[in-house]
């Protein structure tokens, strides 16, 4: 015993010493943004104080500019350059160069680049809502869940573990080479590009690049022309907070445009991230085919949220609505298929009528309403088609959220929360991603069946299930063709990053988040030398050497078994007849020598 009581001592002074240290606060210098001209209310000048009106008809792409309004209100926010090719060309060109010199950067530099951003979005988390809110129509609430804390999640396991997934990773060298030490390293690609869309602006800027920057990477971030507003003064956080560790100028860069700046992106750059529907991800990968440049898609959902009878049907009720209005409506890519059991199917829909009749859409700043505006303009029109389709094929509206006080200008820009009931997958609402407050209700009798439904979809990105028993729930999730899964809850997977996140189908390939992330914007390199150089040394057996003995094939057949034979007496024989190659061979060349 007495042996153990100083390594016990130690132990404990080391856990209290690590203790003390967590006390003292790091050194994080603070970075100033000029946030002046976002938050000019009532301040606004002539030019950018009017009521957008989107053309119809035609694209914006012919006019080279990317013009910015809010969603709720209409109110022109002003405009961004549709950058062309060349421009293009010429920013990653630019990144390129800063990457160069960022590749050396230790990551203690790197890990202080995450700690300022972590400290400014803590300090500023009202300023990025509400920027957020002002550009995409989400409440601030939505904001809140859906950028500030997936993002600060991220920088802090990055912080946690980043260095560590990225540092080089030893593998066992197997049978043949138990002389040599193999490992896998894992260095920078090169300048990531990465098209993102615009229901998360702020995370769907930081979530790239932080993963690309920390693993010494230079990132072109072309951002949703619904969203640019919004994502060109995130840029500038970006910016400070490089400047602030001494980063190269240009290594990150956000830039603005339509379908041409995008395509020019993917010709361009050394791997491309891309986050959006499926047809144009289906474009962004025949793009990427003319250079071979490796893609990660993350595409559509419909993704299936199971309730079984032995679940608690008034706290799932919350949950499925909150999945199905999150984020203004815009975000319904992650519950909107949902599947309950025929002997509660009566009870929820009570529960959700109760809820959907509390909840009202209206301006989001103004902090009353529990959704706000739908961003794309005219998407209010498609999901009405939706649900028109599903009430001619035999569905029913169970019940209709509300409107507050809106304005004349932006009725359209708004879409009542909407539970259907009595939908099949003869309905376009069961098949077509709809990216809108609607809740398409429909209910199973068995566990078999409950599957087959979740999986007679085009979509595969992600399920929920619900059960009163853990393990059922987990036994339906895992035999649904999907790439994350919630047992007993919806969308926890993201606010895990450890955990890849991506799809399978249509819903796309590839991860982001997590090691599998991380480690996919660098070129994984394997690497094998000799274990005790220069004692031991490789060498060609004498059998296999040029010109090869007679009895060369005979000694490869002694030396697989020996090497990989099932039974040991079988090996130890077949090792005693490769000595004997060997040291016939060596007499034999001995002989010749001799004789010459």
């Amino acid at each position: 015993m007495a042996f153990w009581w100083p390594l016990i001592v130690l132990a404990f002074a080391y856990g209290i010493c690590r203790f003390l240290l967590m006390l003292i606060p790091p050194n994080v210098p603070s970075i100033d943004v000029d946030a002046s001209d976002v938050l000019a209310h009532g301040k606004e000048t002539e030019e950018n104080s009017f009521i957008y009106i989107p053309p119809r008809g035609r694209s914006q792409q012919s006019d080279k500019k990317v013009q910015c309004y809010e969603p709720a209100t209409m109110k022109y926010l002003g405009y961004f350059p549709a950058l062309s090719t060349s421009e293009v060309k010429e920013r990653v060109a630019l990144s390129r160069k800063a990457q160069k010199t960022w590749a050396q950067s230790s990551f203690k530099v790197r890990r202080q680049f995450l700690r300022i951003l972590l400290k400014y979005i803590i300090e500023h988390q009202e300023l990025i809502c509400e920027v957020s809110s002002r550009d995409t129509g989400k409440t601030m609430v939505d904001a809140s869940l859906g950028e500030i804390m997936t993002t600060c999640e991220k920088i802090t396991w990055l912080l946690s573990e980043g260095e560590r997934w990225l540092k080089p990773e030893h593998r066992s060298s197997g049978r043949a080479m138990l002389h040599k030490v193999s490992r896998v390293e894992f260095h920078p690609l090169g300048v990531i590009g990465a098209i993102v869309p615009w229901n998360y602006p702020f995370h769907n800027i930081f979530n790239p690049m932080l993963a690309a920057v920390f693993s010494g990477n230079g990132i072109v971030i072309k951002v949703s022309e619904h969203a640019s507003w919004s994502g060109c003064f995130y840029f500038r956080i970006i910016q400070a907070a490089l400047a602030a560790v001494g980063a190269p100028e240009n290594l990150v860069d956000v830039i603005t445009g339509f379908a041409e700046t995008g395509e020019a992106l993917v010709s361009s750059v050394d791997k491309m991230i891309f986050v959006g529907s499926t047809a144009v991800g289906k474009m962004i990968m025949r793009n990427a085919a003319e250079t071979l440049t490796p893609v990660t898609l993350e595409l559509g959902g419909k993704d299936a949220f199971i309730i079984c009878e032995d679940a608690d049907v008034s706290h799932v009720a919350q949950v499925a609505v909150r999945g199905t209005l999150q984020s203004s409506g815009q975000n319904c890519a992650g519950a909107e298929r949902f599947y309950v059991h025929k002997d509660i199917y009566t009870a929820f829909i009570t529960q959700v009528t109760k809820i959907v009749k509390s909840v009202s859409a209206g301006p989001p700043l103004t902090g009353r309403y529990d959704m706000g505006a739908i961003c794309l303009q005219e998407h209010s029109e498609t999901l009405q088609s939706l649900v028109n389709d599903a009430l001619d094929k035999g569905a029913e509206i169970a019940v209709r959220g509300s409107f507050g006080h809106l304005g004349e200008d932006a009725v359209d820009q708004y879409f009542p929360p909407t539970v259907l009931i009595n939908v099949n997958h003869t309905m376009k609402i069961m098949k077509e991603e709809a990216f809108g407050p609607i809740m398409p209700i429909m209910q199973f009798s068995t566990d078999e069946e409950v599957i087959k439904l979740a999986n007679d979809s085009r979509y595969a990105l992600g399920c929920a299930v619900f059960s009163g028993s853990q393990r059922r729930a987990k036994q339906i999730a895992s035999q649904i063709q999907c790439g994350v899964a919630a047992i007993n809850d919806f969308a926890s997977n993201y606010m895990c990053q450890s955990l890849p996140f991506g799809g399978v189908k249509d819903s796309g390939f590839g991860r982001f988040a997590g090691i599998e992330g991380l480690r996919a914007c660098c070129l994984v390199k394997s690497v094998v030398e000799d274990r005790f150089w220069p004692l031991i040394k490789t060498k060609i057996p004498k059998p296999i050497q040029y010109p090869v003995a007679e009895n060369a094939f005979e000694f490869q057949e002694a030396l697989v078994e020996t090497l990989y034979g099932l039974n040991i007496w079988d090996r130890l024989r077949s090792l005693i007849d490769v000595l004997k190659f060997l040291t016939d061979q060596s007499s034999h060349v001995s002989r010749t020598r001799k004789s010459h």
